[in-house]
């Protein structure tokens, strides 16, 4: 029950979040339902190629792919005045996504019986791959290279469960919960990982 719940919260979020993205970047209709699809799906599509899953058994979880069109139906019809700045609930939505992408990851790693290193790749790839595609179509720098804290978080959920800090529902809910948490305070607060520029950019900006 753990894993469907996680999937649902997972696959809504990020086709929400590229939903918006693509509504920010004045994509029509076609382009938001691309763009949504693309960041649910795609960062479970890069972990099944590299932990040894077909890829083809993306087209097994059909009902996912109409949550995840309704979802993003109703935030196309959704009033734009109703709801408050698209930023915000964007980064609200990658955060849930990222968190319950990352734990469905590293469990279904777990499950394979692959070492602490693996289950810790397939959750930043679960989580984070589909806002990398996302970001790269929309003709922005992937989020999860350049700004706040983001993959680090999906690493620390790849621990929880590799080390079995996390396995009963309620804890793996927690998790869920603390991760996003720590996604959301990080953007809010502007807490970066440090980083050094080699050389001046063009007008030395």
């Amino acid at each position: 029950m753990t894993w469907e719940v996680l999937s649902i919260i997972g696959t809504v979020a990020f086709a929400i979040s590229g939903a918006i993205v693509a509504m920010e970047e004045e994509y029509d209709l076609l382009g938001v339902y691309i763009l949504g699809i693309v960041t649910a799906f795609g960062g479970g599509a890069v972990r099944n190629l590299l932990i040894g899953v077909p890829v083809s058994a993306l087209w097994e979880q059909e009902p996912l792919f109409l949550v995840a069109l309704a979802a993003m139906t109703v935030v196309y019809l959704f009033p734009k005045q109703m709801l408050p700045p698209w930023k915000r609930w964007g980064n609200f939505f990658d955060a849930l996504g990222l968190s319950a992408f990352a734990i469905q990851g590293a469990l279904y790693a777990v499950k394979m019986g692959h070492p602490l290193s693996a289950v810790i790749v397939a959750a930043v790839l679960t989580g984070s791959g589909g806002g990398i595609i996302r970001d790269v179509l929309a003709g922005r720098k992937p989020l999860v290279l350049r700004a706040e804290i983001y993959a680090a978080w999906a690493i620390l959920a790849g621990l929880a469960i590799g080390l079995k800090w996390a396995e009963s529902p309620v804890e793996l809910y927690v998790l869920l919960i603390a991760v996003a948490v720590l996604r959301i305070l990080s953007y809010t607060y502007g807490w970066k990982l440090p980083r050094r520029a080699v050389g001046e950019k063009v007008g030395g900006q």
